[in-house]
Parts: C-alpha cells; structure tokens; sequence
C-alpha cells in the first residue's frame, strides 16, 4: 500500500492522516508549528463549532461553485457526527451548530491526536517542507529536517488566514512549484473598514439589521442578523458572511458600499406610516426623544446629524420629505467599504488553489498524479457557523481515503 505523507496538522491533516493510517497506510505527518492544531482551538470562540445539521451547496464559496458540495457529499454533517462520536466527542447542539458537550475546542484535538497515536502516524512538529519533487517511485520532499521518501503527499497546509494560530501561505508556494494556479486570495470571515468619519462615535452599538453589499451598484451579498458597529467600520456574523464577497469585489477594483437596514423585519413600504402613526400618539415629543425606545440612543443621534433634523422642534411639525430622510438613514443606510481587515485577523481565505485543476471525486491533482489536498489551501470556504471545519473534515477525509488506496 506504501506510505502517505502530510503536509499541514491541522484540521484537514489531521483528519487525513486518521483517515488513510485506519485504511493500512503507513502515514507520515508534516507541521511547521511546534504542535499540531493551533488553529482548532480557537474555533467557535474556544468551543469549537465542529459543523452544523444545516448543509446545501450554498453553503460553500468557490470559483468552481459544484465542487465543494461533491466532497461535502462524500462525508457529511452525519458523518462527521459519528466520527467524532467513535473518538469520544458527545455532540452539543445550539440550533443545529453543533459543538463538543465540553464546550472545549481542546476536546476536538486532543481526540485527533489521541487517535493518531493509536494508529502509529508519525507527527514530525517544527518540520516545514520547502520542495515537492515528484520522480519515479513517488515524491522527494525536502523539509527544514532532512529529506523524506513518499508514495503519495496531500497538502493540507492551510492558508494565511489567522496568523496567530501559526497559519501561512506555504502550501500555495508548494502548488505553484508544481503548476497549479493560485485563484487571488482575499480575506473572508472578517471585519470590513468604511470610509466615512463618524464609526467612532457609534462604536460598540450591536443592533439586528441586514447588510447588503453593492458592487459598482450591484447587490452582490446579503445577509442578516447582528451588525456590530466598531470604530472603523461593520461587523457582526452577517458582515463576516458577507465579506469574502465585498474583498473580491475590491480586489477587482469595484466600488463597494454596504446598505444597512436597521429594521429589516418590517415591509419597508409601510415604515413611513409607522413612524406617522408613532407621531401622532406622541406629538409633542422632540426629534431627538422620538426615537426613543427603538433604537440605540448614539444611533438615533448620529441620524439625526446626517439628516440635518432640528433636534429640539416637536415631531409633529415635521415635514413628509425630513420623515422619508429618516425612514432612509434607518432603512437604507449606505456606507462605503474601503477594505477588508488583514488576513492575519480573518477566519478564513477566500481563493487558493484552483479547484478546476483538481479531481472533483478525489482530490487528487490533474497535474501530478499522487499529490492530494486537503482543507484551507484549496480554493473553498464556508459560511460561519462551522462550514469550513465540515470542510476540513470532509476534504480531509476523501484525500486520506483516496491516496491510501492508490497502489504503491
């Protein structure tokens, strides 16, 4: 059967390596870091969100839309959930996000690593490879400890995305040695910066809304839930679902806004008559007491601001056209985007390796035979909410499947 080797310990590797050591092949594992799963620990804010019952395509970003949901497939949410359960993780569920019963990511590795101890893979932690060279036999890697003979390799080096838990664009350069095109990487999950001078004073405001993205005027992404304003710009989980999206489109050079809707749960055609009816059955309150009860107070202030209202006056002498400027500013609120945060803050990458040069059944590259991969180096990442572990493990999964199969 011969020997796999792995490059990356993290979620995908390790799930590979299980994976084809439980199939008879002698595996060996490569991480640059001075221990395996840095970044699993801090997934789901420490708990671990390790996949979720919710799962349709659209779930997963790609330039190749239908190949992520092909591996997805092939080892599914309930899938995963046995897997780790055989380990000994008891799932948690918190509306379908399901987590570890410990609420401990910790749970999570100490599993993997206990079952590859179990299965005799080799770990080589502080090992970073630097050349692929593919020859008759197999592959001669060369790694920072000396040169390793392999049957089959899969690259499961991750990506840049945050750098704190040890994470870099190794495996890219790896690819590219090897031919494969690397799809623009841009960050996803992330904050976004807005242009415009006035965040600092609505800083720490968390309110329910809907965050649109405009590319050059086009509605590219939507998503809703809490919008968390900071003091440079949006965030919250329905800014992250919506970001990887608004890096591409400034990475194309587009102009980007976003257009915030701050009460997304009412027919936008009847928002006007609301705040009517709210006038009459209190007239004599002021613009600045009007809002009141609906809103955050440093919002409803900084509308006022932008809107030019007479803060002071009785709202019962507003004008039609200063109602429609406010119905506006809360429902329609525009801001311009003018980058992303860093990908050492983001969760995860948008891009890397081209799928379409990939197998969409095995993962293994239509460039060089017996090279695999694996995780965060491809060209897939998911929404929040345990997406892009389900992707982890299912990518890991069919990559450690497949190479320990393929006859040495």
């Amino acid at each position: 059967m011969g020997n796999v080797t792995i490059i990356g310990g993290g979620a995908s590797g390790l799930t590979a390596a299980i994976t084809a050591a439980s199939a008879g092949a002698g595996v060996t594992l490569l991480e640059q870091n001075d221990r395996v799963g840095k970044k699993i620990l801090s997934t789901g804010n420490g708990r671990c969100n390790y996949t979720n019952l919710h799962q349709e395509p659209s779930c997963y970003h790609s330039e190749n839309p239908a190949f992520p949901w092909g591996i997805i497939r092939q080892f599914d949410a309930g899938e995963t959930i046995s897997f780790f359960k055989d380990l000994g993780i008891f799932p948690k569920s918190r509306e379908g996000y399901l987590y570890p019963n410990s609420d401990q990511a910790s749970s999570v590795l100490d599993v993997l690593r206990m079952e590859c101890r179990r299965l005799h893979v080799e770990i080589r932690t502080d090992c970073r490879c630097t050349k692929i060279r593919p020859d008759k036999s197999g592959f001669r890697l060369k790694t920072t400890s000396g040169e390793i003979r392999a049957h089959r390799v899969i690259l499961a080096a991750g990506s840049p995305a945050s750098a704190a838990a040890g994470s870099g664009d190794a495996g890219y350069t790896l690819a590219r040695q090897l031919g494969h095109r690397i799809v623009p990487v841009v960050p996803a999950l992330v904050q976004l910066r807005c242009r415009e001078d006035f965040y600092k004073s609505i800083s720490g405001v968390r309110v329910t809304g809907e965050v649109m993205i405009l590319a050059d005027q086009v509605c590219i992404a939507r998503d809703r839930g809490e919008i968390q304003l900071t003091n440079y710009g949006i965030s919250g989980i329905p800014v992250f679902q919506v970001s990887g999206t608004a890096a591409q489109a400034l990475y194309r050079r587009q102009s980007v806004k976003a257009v915030l809707d701050f009460m997304p749960d009412m027919e936008r055609e009847s928002f006007q008559d609301f705040l009517k009816e709210r006038i009459k059955i209190r007239p004599e309150k002021t613009v600045e007491e009007f809002l009141v009860g609906l809103f955050p107070k440093k919002l409803w202030n900084l509308w006022i601001r932008l809107g030019g209202l007479p803060r002071s006056q009785a709202v019962w002498t507003l004008k039609d056209g200063q109602i429609e400027t406010l119905a506006r500013l809360i429902r329609q609120f525009e801001t311009n985007v003018t980058s992303a945060n860093p990908l050492a803050q983001a969760q995860v990458c948008r891009g890397g390796v081209d799928t379409r040069d990939v197998d969409p059944e095995t993962l293994e590259s239509r460039l060089i035979p017996g090279l695999y991969f694996a995780g965060e180096v491809l060209d897939v990442d998911g929404l929040c909410g345990g997406y892009n572990l389900q992707w982890a493990w299912s990518s890991g999964h069919v990559a450690g499947k497949e190479a320990a199969h393929v006859k040495a």
